[in-house]
């Protein structure tokens, strides 16, 4: 029979931190506090021009012994797939079995409009560079011809990291099921991920003969009963998404429609966004793991202070 302490740690095991790293200083910091809070998982975002991600994480493993951390994700196109691999080994080496990396394409506006990538069919160019990655990180040798990658390499010993993909439509949730250990979302409402994305994730398992890989949903979270506050911060601070094509039909396909403003529409931000008091944001969460979510990462939207909310948001996860 559980006890109320294992179920406590088993929810636990389950629900990850997203922080920022916009200062690389403040980051290793907030990471240190975190694990001193009980978060097992923190998740971090490989945004330009901003801090790197893994070197951020490098840092971090030298000043924590338990949590773990994810990138949500790496974009595929600047960074070469063996580049990424040899990162990804020195965090193992530092930080053994603490690393889940996380890839995806990232956004055409991005891509296109800051890198001067081009940003030619997105699916097959992830399968490529996963195929690249888990023969390294695996393996531990590489010798690969495709469309886009050609690669011959060993590594001195595979480091075994989980590798992750970010998905956004069902047709990437049935790509993460074919060749990842598991899928990220970001900015999907959570029913949308339950009655629409696990199903597709399940069917590209089934179709390859694979274990289920887990889904690890993102959820933003404002610890506040001000419904308007909340709609507010959320639209300030998550509104770029309704600009973005890949989101706006996503959204569609969630059954909300973006005017052409961009503005997300209050009823996408409740359907998207827990908020109230702990009690209630905590019953939400087990809610959608009991649901068949596998892991959230909790997301801080700010009402009043940046700070104070992260570390609220830490002990938060920390005592579930």
């Amino acid at each position: 029979m559980q006890t109320n302490n294992e179920s406590s740690v088993s929810t636990r095991e389950r629900v990850g931190l997203a922080l920022a790293g916009s200062d690389t200083v403040s980051a290793v910091d907030a990471i240190g506090k975190a694990e001193s809070a009980g978060v097992r998982q923190i998740w971090m975002t490989q945004s330009t021009p901003l801090p790197d991600t893994l070197g951020i994480f490098t840092a971090a493993a030298m000043k924590t012994s338990s949590i773990r951390m994810g990138t949500a994700i790496v974009p595929t196109y600047p960074r070469h797939p063996l580049a990424l691999a040899q990162q990804a080994l020195t965090i193992a080496d530092l930080a053994p079995d603490r690393l889940r990396l996380g890839v995806g394409p990232s956004h055409r506006p991005v891509m296109e409009g800051v890198y001067g990538l081009s940003m030619e069919s997105p699916h097959e160019h992830l399968r490529e560079y996963v195929a690249v990655l888990r023969a390294l990180l695996w393996d531990g040798k590489v010798d690969f011809q495709g469309k886009y990658y050609t690669v011959k390499s060993t590594f001195p010993r595979p480091p075994r990291i989980p590798i992750l993909v970010s998905a956004l439509r069902e047709n990437a949730f049935h790509l993460a099921g074919e060749i990842s250990d598991g899928s990220l979302s970001w900015v999907c409402p959570p029913p949308y991920l339950l009655e629409k994305s696990l199903p597709a994730q399940r069917a590209g398992a089934a179709e390859v003969g694979r274990s289920v890989p887990p889904l690890v949903a993102h959820i933003p979270v404002a610890f506040s009963q001000d419904k308007q506050a909340v709609l507010a911060a959320t639209r300030q601070q998550l509104g770029r998404y309704g600009k973005l094509p890949f989101y706006v039909k996503m959204f569609a396909s969630a059954g909300f429609t973006i005017p052409s403003s961009g503005e997300l529409p209050e009823d996408l931000v409740e359907s998207l966004v827990l908020s109230g008091d702990d009690a209630t944001i905590a019953e939400r969460v087990r809610g959608y793991l009991d649901a068949g979510l596998d892991e959230v990462m909790l997301f801080p939207i700010t009402i009043k202070d940046v700070s104070a909310e992260q570390v609220q948001l830490m002990r938060f996860i920390g005592q579930l």
